[in-house]
C-alpha cells in the first residue's frame, strides 16, 4: 500500500467528516470529487473521468464503486477494503450499480449528501443518478462539505506543502536560468519540469502557464511555442507539486530593458501582494483579500488592467485545475483560518500597450497572520 498519511490522520479526517454529517442530519455521503476520496482514504487515480463514487455512512462505514481498471489502484493506494466494480458495457448504467450498493448498505429512505459539483460527476451521469434514486432516498447537495474540511491543513499535510514550496523554488530558479534572448519557451518549460521531477515531485493538476510577447497577457496555457526576442516579456505561472499538494508562483520576467510601465506595474503588483498578505488574518474573509488587492491597483489607476479574482486556496488537487476554495473575489464570505494554504496572484494585463506584469506566491496562514513559503525574492527579473 502507498498511503501518504498515518492511520491516525485518516481516522481524524473520517471523524471530523462524520461529525459534520451528524450536524447536517445526513445518513450517508456520495463522494464524487477525487480530492475528497484522496483526503478520506488515500485513493489516488485519474479514473474519476469515469463514474465512480465513494460512499461514507454516518457510522464510518466506507465502500467504493469504480471500474475494473481502478480495482488495483484502490487496493494499492487506499485504506479501503470494500471495493465494488461496475462492468463496462454498451448498456451500462453505474447509477443503478450505486443504487444496488446503497441497498446493501441499508440506505433506502435515508438522507444522503451528494457532491453534485464535481468533475467526476458529469451532467449526464448526474441525471442517471437522480433517476435511479428517485423514490428510494433523498439526495441533498453537499458539494462543499469535504472541501471546507480540506481547506485547513493538518501538520502532516503541511509537511507536504513545504516540500511542494521547495520544488516550486527549484522550478523558479531553473526558469530564470533558462530565460534569455533566443531561448525557446519549451526549453524553459522543460527546465521547470525537470527540476520538479528530479526533486521528487509529481505532475501538477493543470498545465503550467507560459507566454511571451503578446501572449504574456494570457492567464491560461495554450499550445504552440516561440523563441524569446532580444526585447521581450515572459509570464510564468507554475507550481511545485508533492503528493498532489501544490505551492504556486507567478511572475513576469523582462528580456532586455524594462519599460517604464513594466517598472511601475511591478511596483504596484508588489505593493498589492503585500496588502493581500496583510489581509490573510484568521477571522477575515476571502473577500477582504480581494479588496486589499483591488484597493492598491485602483489607487494606482490600474483598475482596468486587473482581474476580478486574485487568488485561491491550494492543497491536494487533481486535474483539471489546482485551484481550490476559498477563492479571492469581491465579497466572498469564506472565513480564513490557521492552517490554510493560500496563493495570491497580482495580475496586470494592459492590452492597449501589450504590457504584462504578474507577481504571486503561496502563503501559510498562522494564528496571527500569514507567512510566505516560496518566492522569497520578489524583485523584477531582467535577463
Amino acid at each position: 500500500m502507498a498511503l501518504h498519511f498515518t492511520p491516525a490522520e485518516f481516522t481524524r479526517r473520517r471523524d471530523a467528516l462524520t461529525a459534520r454529517m451528524a450536524a447536517e442530519k445526513l445518513d450517508a455521503l456520495f463522494l464524487f470529487q477525487q480530492e475528497s476520496m484522496f483526503w478520506l482514504t488515500g485513493y489516488d487515480t485519474f479514473g474519476f473521468c469515469f463514474f465512480q463514487c465513494l460512499v461514507l455512512k454516518a457510522d464510518g462505514t466506507m465502500a467504493l464503486l469504480t471500474r475494473s481498471a481502478d480495482l488495483r489502484q484502490a487496493e494499492r493506494t487506499s485504506n479501503l477494503t470494500d471495493i465494488r466494480i461496475w462492468k463496462d458495457g454498451a448498456g451500462a448504467n453505474p447509477a443503478l450499480d450505486l443504487k444496488a450498493l446503497a441497498v446493501d448498505l441499508d440506505l433506502a429512505g435515508k438522507r444522503i449528501g451528494c457532491e453534485f459539483e464535481s468533475y467526476g460527476l458529469v451532467h449526464a451521469n448526474g441525471k442517471k443518478l437522480e433517476a435511479a434514486f428517485d423514490g428510494f432516498a433523498t439526495l441533498v447537495d453537499t458539494s462543499t462539505i469535504v472541501t471546507a474540511l480540506r481547506a485547513v491543513k493538518s501538520a502532516e499535510e503541511i509537511v507536504y506543502v513545504h516540500e511542494a514550496a521547495r520544488l516550486s523554488d527549484l522550478a523558479d530558479a531553473a526558469a530564470i536560468a533558462a530565460t534569455r534572448a533566443g531561448a525557446g519557451e519549451g526549453e524553459i518549460l522543460a527546465a521547470q519540469h525537470n527540476a520538479i521531477f528530479a526533486g521528487g515531485g509529481d505532475y501538477p493538476a493543470n498545465e503550467f502557464i507560459i507566454g511571451s510577447g503578446g501572449d504574456a497577457l494570457l492567464c491560461r496555457y495554450k499550445a504552440g511555442r516561440r523563441k524569446l526576442d532580444a526585447q521581450d516579456q515572459l509570464t510564468l505561472e507554475f507550481a511545485g507539486t508533492f503528493r498532489h499538494y501544490h505551492a504556486a508562483i507567478m511572475r513576469t520576467h523582462i528580456i532586455g530593458a524594462p519599460s517604464k510601465r513594466h517598472l511601475a506595474y511591478h511596483a504596484a503588483a508588489r505593493e498589492a501582494l503585500d496588502a493581500c498578505q496583510a489581509a490573510m488574518v484568521p477571522g477575515k474573509i476571502a473577500g477582504d483579500v480581494f479588496a486589499a488587492h483591488a484597493g492598491v491597483f485602483d489607487a494606482h489607476g490600474l483598475g482596468q488592467h486587473r482581474l476580478n479574482a486574485c487568488g485561491y486556496s491550494l492543497g491536494a488537487k487533481f486535474t483539471p485545475s489546482w485551484m481550490d476554495w476559498p477563492m479571492f473575489y469581491a465579497g466572498n464570505p469564506w472565513v480564513l483560518a490557521p492552517g490554510m494554504v493560500l496563493f495570491a496572484h497580482m495580475i496586470l494585463m494592459d492590452s492597449t500597450s501589450e504590457t504584462a506584469m504578474c507577481l504571486g506566491r503561496t502563503y501559510l496562514v498562522g494564528e496571527s497572520g500569514a507567512e510566505a513559503i516560496n518566492a522569497g525574492n520578489l524583485d523584477l527579473v531582467i535577463r
